[in-house]
């Protein structure tokens, strides 16, 4: 492979991954401050925890995007591959326990409320 397009990919997969991780970031300090600016109103602790699942899974998505672009066109190895399909297997748990947390039924279930509401009743612990 090229040196100078091998050197771009690392850079691009670098900038997914920072990507990624800025928006965690952003996420928990946007969901704290929301939290904190209507702690009063009902629903608020539950609005929290919505958002920061947005915020995971919008940033896994960004990593394992990163991953991919790594292991399929940087490191096309066997042992890669096989790294590649645990931490993908890893996040798509992590991203479905989450869209479970988040709206309170699996991705495949149909709703009868809007796309991207939470439920209006938190979870049980």
């Amino acid at each position: 492979m090229d040196a100078m397009f091998a050197q771009l990919l690392h850079v691009t997969t670098r900038a997914i991954e920072v990507a990624g991780v800025a928006v965690i970031v952003v996420g928990i300090f946007f969901a704290a401050f929301n939290f904190v600016k209507h702690r009063a109103r009902k629903g608020a602790y539950h609005e929290l925890r919505a958002t920061l699942g947005r915020a995971i899974l919008l940033g896994l998505e960004l990593l394992v995007a990163a991953d991919i672009i790594n292991t399929v066109a940087i490191e096309p190895t066997l042992d890669s591959l096989a790294v590649l399909a645990g931490i993908v297997l890893v996040r798509t748990f992590l991203s479905l326990s989450l869209e479970v947390e988040i709206t309170g039924r699996w991705p495949w279930q149909s709703s009868n409320r809007s796309a991207g509401h939470a439920v209006d009743q938190p979870h049980q612990d």
